[in-house]
Parts: C-alpha cells; sequence; structure tokens
C-alpha cells in the first residue's frame, strides 16, 4: 500500500503548492507603507523562509535535509540524493504606522519566495530560487499656510515612493568532509539583482499663480549577487550534535545611473527645469553572517544568529546644493541578532501528533538607515510558528510534505520623538514539497 499513500500525499502536495501560488499571484501588494522605505535601497527582506520564520529567520547553522534553507548555500550539500524540494512562502501583514494622536493603518500581502533543491551527485546539492531583496512604497502628505499678498495661500506637498529589488539566485554546496562525528560543507550563491526605485516630492498651492513643483528619483537598478557559505556539523555525543554557520555576502557598487529630475507646472504648462543623472549610484554592503545550533536527539534545535552588514561604506545619490551626486556615509552599519528553537515530540513515530514541528523565536536590528541625519529606528520581533505533515504514511526518513503557519509582531521603535513608529502583525503560509521522488515504490 505505500503506493496508494504516496500518490495521495503527492496529490494533496500538488494541490496546496497550486492553491499559494494562486493566492500570492492574485494578492495586491501595495509596498511597504513605511516612510523608512524612503531611504537607502528601501525596507530590506528578512530572509526568512517558512521553515524558519516561526524562528525569527534563525538558519545559518541549521541543516537537517529535509527543509531547503537558502540562507546558508552549505545546507544544500545535506539534501537527500532521492528527494525534490520545492518550498514556496506567503505573507499577509497588518501595519499600524504614525506618531501619538496620527496613526494610519495598513495591510499588504506578498510572496515571500519561490524555491526548489535537490542533489546533483554524491556530496553535491543545488538550489534555485526567487525572493525581494528590498521594499519601496509609502505616500505622504503635508500642508502649511503663509501669506502672499495679503492673502493666505496653502502649500500641500506629497511624498510618494514606490519599487523595490528582486534576485534569482543559483547556488551549488559541496561537502568534501562527511564521515564519523564530523560534516563539513561549502556553499556558493550566485544572484542577479533588479529592480526599479523611484521616489518623488512635489509641491502644489492653491494659489494658481505659483508654480507647482515635483522633484523625482529614479533608479533602475542591475546587478550581480554573490554569497558564500560554510558549515561544520559535530556529533558531540549519541544525543546532541553542535553546529557552526557562517555566511560572507561580497559588497560592491552598482553600475545603475541614478537620476533626478526637478518639473515645474502652471497650469497645463510643464516645464523641465532640470535634470542630473550620476553613475553607481548605490552599493550592496559587506555581509557577514554567523550562526550557532544544538539538537538534541533530533527532537530539539536551538539556533543563534548574528549579521553584519557594512552600509557606513556603501554610496547613495543624494542632492547636495542643488546637485546630484554619489556620497558615501549616508547609511549606518547594522547588527542583526536571532534567537530561535524547534520541538518535534518524536520524529522517528507512526503518530501524525508527533511529526508536528513548533517554533519561537525573538531577534533585534539596529537602524541601517539615517533620517536627517540622525540615526533611524531599531527594529525588536517576536514570532511563533508550526508545522504540519500533510501526509498519511510515516517512513524514517522523514520524506513528507509540510506546511508551515507562522505569526509574529515587529516593533519599529524611533530612535528621536519626532520620528514615526510603526507596529506590524503577520501572518505567514508556506509549503515545503519534500517527495521520495526518485524511488521506485511496490505493492505489496
Amino acid at each position: 500500500m505505500q503506493t496508494l499513500h504516496h500518490d495521495f500525499s503527492r496529490r494533496i502536495a500538488l494541490v496546496l503548492c497550486s492553491l499559494l501560488l494562486t493566492l500570492a499571484a492574485q494578492a495586491q501588494t501595495n509596498g511597504s507603507n513605511s516612510p523608512y522605505s524612503r531611504y537607502g535601497l528601501g525596507l530590506l527582506n528578512d530572509g526568512a523562509q517558512s521553515f524558519n520564520k516561526g524562528m525569527s529567520g534563525v538558519g545559518y547553522a541549521l541543516s537537517d535535509g529535509e527543509q531547503l534553507n537558502f540562507k546558508n548555500p552549505a545546507t544544500y550539500a545535506a539534501i537527500d540524493s532521492a528527494s525534490l524540494l520545492f518550498d514556496a512562502g506567503f505573507t499577509l501583514q497588518h501595519a499600524n504606522i504614525g506618531t501619538k494622536g496620527n496613526r494610519t493603518n495598513a495591510r499588504n500581502a506578498e510572496v515571500d519566495y519561490i524555491a526548489a533543491g535537490f542533489r546533483m551527485l554524491p556530496g553535491f546539492g543545488m538550489s534555485v530560487g526567487l525572493r525581494p531583496y528590498s521594499t519601496v512604497g509609502y505616500t505622504l502628505t503635508g500642508t502649511s499656510t503663509f501669506e502672499r499678498a495679503g492673502v493666505d495661500v496653502t502649500q500641500t506637498e506629497t511624498y510618494k515612493g514606490d519599487g523595490g529589488l528582486h534576485e534569482i539566485y543559483g547556488g551549488l554546496a559541496y561537502a568534501p568532509l562527511h564521515r564519523g562525528k564530523h560534516h563539513l560543507s561549502f556553499g556558493v550563491n550566485v544572484g542577479y539583482l533588479w529592480g526599479d526605485l523611484s521616489h518623488s516630492v512635489s509641491a502644489s498651492f492653491s494659489d494658481a499663480t505659483i508654480y507647482s513643483r515635483t522633484r523625482k528619483y529614479e533608479t533602475n537598478i542591475s546587478t550581480f549577487k554573490i554569497e558564500l557559505g560554510l558549515q561544520y556539523l559535530l556529533q558531540a555525543t549519541e544525543r546532541h550534535r553542535l553546529s557552526l554557520g557562517v555566511v560572507y555576502n561580497y559588497g560592491h557598487d552598482i553600475a545603475s545611473s541614478g537620476h533626478y529630475y526637478d518639473i515645474q507646472t502652471n497650469g497645463s504648462t510643464v516645464t523641465l527645469a532640470d535634470t542630473q543623472h550620476v553613475g553607481k549610484a548605490y552599493s550592496l554592503p559587506h555581509t557577514l553572517g554567523v550562526g550557532l545550533g544544538w539538537n538534541y536527539r533530533n527532537r530539539l534545535r536551538v539556533g543563534f544568529d548574528y549579521t553584519y552588514q557594512h552600509w557606513s561604506s556603501t554610496h547613495v545619490p543624494v542632492l547636495e546644493n542643488n546637485i546630484y551626486i554619489r556620497r558615501k556615509g549616508e547609511l549606518s552599519d547594522r547588527h542583526t541578532f536571532a534567537l530561535g528553537a524547534e520541538y518535534q515530540p518524536d520524529p522517528r513515530s507512526t503518530h501524525w501528533r508527533h511529526h508536528v514541528r513548533y517554533r519561537a523565536g525573538v531577534s533585534y536590528s539596529t537602524p541601517y538607515i539615517k533620517v536627517n541625519g540622525e540615526d533611524g529606528p531599531s527594529e525588536i520581533g517576536a514570532s511563533l510558528g508550526v508545522s504540519l505533515p500533510i501526509t498519511t504514511h510515516y517512513n524514517y526518513l522523514g520524506n513528507y510534505p509540510e506546511l508551515h503557519l507562522s505569526a509574529g509582531y515587529r516593533r519599529v521603535e524611533p530612535a528621536h520623538s519626532w520620528q514615526v513608529a510603526e507596529n506590524y502583525l503577520w501572518f505567514s503560509v508556506g509549503f515545503t514539497f519534500n517527495e521520495l521522488w526518485f524511488q521506485k515504490w511496490r505493492v505489496r
């Protein structure tokens, strides 16, 4: 009867996967709705997947071969030779943004990522996927009044931004040491990063004789991205396994140019007052990530991740004395700390409830942006998650599809009283397809 169980779980997996992708394709993504996406490359994606979102994204040192983990490309070497992994995630988010007494609510939906992984040769694993890098999306409006020729004139300023960056990647990992208590693997992700960043500031007046003015800042980014990973596992005792993960992202200037347009309008007459361009407008930072992990009998896993991003050495375009230039020092180095845990009652049990995975995590990040020359807000977050097996039969290899559900809270804490505070509640749905597609089954 193994064939019947296998076909059933595969059909359920394909149906849920199709449903997830359909919902993601139909979802309306309204950007981030955060005014802080106005700075740098926008709001940065946390790099978490459905399996570790409930652990606040912890993943540098985690590896079990049952989950695709693109946070550290060295983990691809652990993928089982008979497995094909397919992974996708989708997030709904509710945001409360503003200052005391002046707050607004917003809702977003977005596809987190789509990825696949498999083993090519003994010791070699591979992954391909699509994931977001950053998001820009906001609309801010303010009004002020001044007197002109004895008449009060109302000025309305509107700030708008949209766009974001996406990455398509291919990764390869190799395990030169995999014997006894020791396992060592290396990996690399090579990606193509692209997207548009658009910001504008418009000023209009209640007096029609005053020219309206719009300043636009636009960039079309296209560049490469390289990520190197290492992972070392030590089976310290029969029940305890320790792990270390290290990841490095290569930082470099992006060849794409930034464009500045100063447009004036008088009624139906549009005048292009100024156009400027600057080469290599943005940079990617050198990034170092280090993770530690502890595994107890494959039931309890605890991980800690630290990430350092050297944003202070990158360039961004700025308008200074009406001259559009690229400048270093507009952003701050970012430090991120995350602690997460996962518990599975009994991986070798034949009961469904013993294969449910429970997760929890907390995180803290310092700001990478500056607002008016001052440090931007820091971020704190907490999350919970659960993975539900989708199958009617278990084998000791643990190859079965899983539905991942995660929820969390994130607080964007202002560094100064005049900055905007943000509170986010989010819910994530993901799916991992993990089946023995390359193994032949027999009916007995």
